[in-house]
């Protein structure tokens, strides 16, 4: 066990060397929406959650937080991804725990293009239909409490993309553990690697082409080939502090790095301040997300600015206090406008 602890500490401060960001890469990655965080609370973090999150949340943050589950965890976030560009994202899953010290949790992410004309080389204006271009990747998640200090999980998901006449599928796997310490813990450690896993391909008659010899007037069909593409693997670390002001008053900041494969290395901060009575909990957080360029309109690589915010209302019913909530984040993504996120969680205990 001490072995381990010392691994992970080694791991948390030497991987924004190993695993900087290679900047000629930037893009050629596919199933970027595997970096879009679907949930609300921890998007309002910036996700600087990485040491954190708990339940759900922590399903696309750091798997390790899925043991602090307390019984059961159902959760359903929508977000209309880039503004008014008319994606629907949606998510939802549930979490269980299954003993003393092991969770379960199934989730699933969906985004929707919304309806695109067909077009074709005869019908260049359309008029003949249209096609709903779809991403969904399904999630299987586990994770243990190893000691009162360490925890950890995998995630094993399933990612589909298609169009009318093109699908690819592939897998990919999450690893994270978090080491807690302190005499009331609160000070928290975490590092998760993500999307690894085989390269994906498309295929379908989308590739099919017709072609007519003019000499001879043999019309014949050509397959085209599909280059395949790879996963936008990444490496985040993160710690956390909890500020406890009193028994009912609690501040947390956030602080987590990560080193993209396929884009720009990011910065990220977040403070989430808590307020609970007999009744409900109450959530503001903010966040920041910085990577190089992102000031610079005309060079940066990202549509998001930086800034989050957002917060949470939990209602705490019944003699084990259950909390019945909502929760609401603000993403903002220049010209796109602000990418609202909106959900509601029921968590039993």
């Amino acid at each position: 066990m001490k072995n381990s602890i010392k691994i992970a500490f080694v791991l948390l401060f030497l991987s924004p060397i190993l695993f900087a960001g290679n900047e000629d890469r930037v893009g050629s990655a596919g199933a970027s929406h595997l970096l879009i965080n679907p949930w609300a609370r921890s998007s309002a973090l910036g996700d600087a959650g990485i040491a954190s999150a708990n339940g759900l949340e922590a399903s696309y943050m750091n798997i390790a937080g899925l043991a602090f589950t307390d019984q059961t965890q159902m959760k359903f976030n929508y977000s209309n991804w880039m503004g008014s560009a008319g994606i629907s994202f949606n998510s939802a899953g549930i979490a269980q725990r299954v003993s003393e010290s092991s969770v379960i949790a199934i989730s699933i992410q969906s985004m929707n293009y919304g309806d695109i004309p067909i077009t074709t080389v005869e019908n260049p204006e359309g008029n003949i239909g249209f096609f709903s271009p779809r991403t969904n990747v399904f999630n299987i998640g586990y994770a243990r409490t190893f000691s009162s200090s360490i925890y950890g999980g995998i995630n094993f998901k399933v990612i589909s993309e298609n169009i009318s006449n093109l699908k690819a599928t592939g897998i990919a796997i999450d690893a994270g553990i978090r080491y807690v310490t302190g005499e009331q813990e609160q000070v928290k450690f975490g590092i998760t690697l993500k999307n690894v896993g085989p390269v994906m391909k498309y295929k379908g008659d989308g590739l099919a082409q017709q072609a007519a010899y003019v000499t001879t007037g043999f019309i014949a069909s050509l397959e085209e080939r599909s280059s395949a593409f790879e996963m936008p693997s990444l490496l985040s670390i993160g710690g956390s502090y909890d500020f406890i002001l009193n028994e009912s008053n609690k501040l947390n900041l956030g602080l987590g790095f990560t080193a993209n494969s396929f884009s720009n290395d990011q910065y990220r901060i977040g403070l989430d301040y808590g307020m609970t009575n007999e009744r409900m909990a109450f959530n503001v957080r903010g966040g920041y997300v910085y990577e190089k360029n992102l000031l610079d309109v005309e060079n940066r690589s990202n549509a998001l600015v930086g800034p989050t915010a957002g917060f949470s209302i939990d209602a705490l019913v019944g003699k084990s206090k259950n909390a019945l909530g909502v929760e609401y984040c603000a993403r903002f993504a220049g010209i796109f406008g602000t990418i609202h996120t909106i959900g509601a969680t029921i968590s039993l205990k």
